[in-house]
C-alpha cells in the first residue's frame, strides 16, 4: 500500500509541474460579440411577439347581433383563432368578468387572461398581449361608427377611445378613427 501511495504522490507532483497557467485576454471585439450574443438570446426569449399566433379568443355574443359577426371577422382576419359562444343575455358574464357598466357594449371576449369588451381593434388587443399590463382588459364603449364590425358605407368613421380598465381604474389606452390609431 505504501508503494502505491508513493507512486500516486510522485504522479501528482509531476502533474502539478506540467500544468501551465493559461492567460485569457479579451479583446474589445470579442467582448462586443459576446455582449451582442447575450442581448440576442435575451430578445429571443420574449413571451409574446406580434409575429406569434395569438391565443384563442372566446367571444360571447347575442346570436341576433350582426355587428358582432363583423367584429369576429375582423379578429379572424387579424390572425386570432376565435370560438363563439351564443347566449341570449351576455350581461351576467360582463358583470362576473368585471366590465364596468359605463364600458359595456354588445359582445364580450376573453383572451390570454384579459377581457375585451365591444368593438376593440385587433391591433390594440395585440399590443395588450405584448405589453401584459396588470389590468382586467380593454373596452370600446357603445358602438362607434367605423370601429371594427361597425363600418357603415357612406358614413365617415367616428373617433373613439380604447379604454384600459381594472376594478379601480380606467384610462385611455389608444384613440382610433375607424381602424386607424390617431
Amino acid at each position: 500500500m505504501k508503494v502505491l501511495d508513493a507512486r500516486l504522490e510522485k504522479d501528482l507532483t509531476k502533474a502539478k509541474e506540467t500544468i501551465v497557467p493559461i492567460e485569457l485576454s479579451l479583446s474589445r471585439r470579442a467582448l462586443l460579440i459576446g455582449a451582442a450574443q447575450a442581448v440576442s438570446a435575451f430578445a429571443l426569449r420574449r413571451p409574446v411577439s406580434a409575429a406569434e399566433t395569438p391565443p384563442k379568443m372566446v367571444v360571447t355574443r347575442d346570436p341576433n347581433c350582426g355587428c358582432c359577426r363583423g367584429w369576429v371577422t375582423h379578429m379572424r382576419k387579424a390572425g386570432f383563432p376565435v370560438e363563439i359562444v351564443e347566449v341570449a343575455d351576455v350581461t351576467p358574464l360582463k358583470t362576473r368578468l368585471g366590465v364596468p357598466d359605463s364600458l359595456m357594449s354588445c359582445h364580450t371576449a376573453e383572451i390570454g387572461g384579459y377581457v375585451v369588451e365591444g368593438h376593440v381593434p385587433a391591433e390594440a388587443i395585440k399590443r395588450l398581449l405584448i405589453e401584459r399590463p396588470k389590468v382586467t382588459g380593454l373596452a370600446v364603449a357603445g358602438m362607434p361608427v367605423g370601429s371594427p364590425g361597425m363600418q357603415v358605407p357612406g358614413q365617415a368613421p367616428e373617433d373613439y377611445d380604447v379604454v384600459i380598465f381594472s376594478a379601480s381604474r380606467q384610462h385611455v389606452f389608444a384613440r382610433y378613427r375607424g381602424l386607424q390609431q390617431i
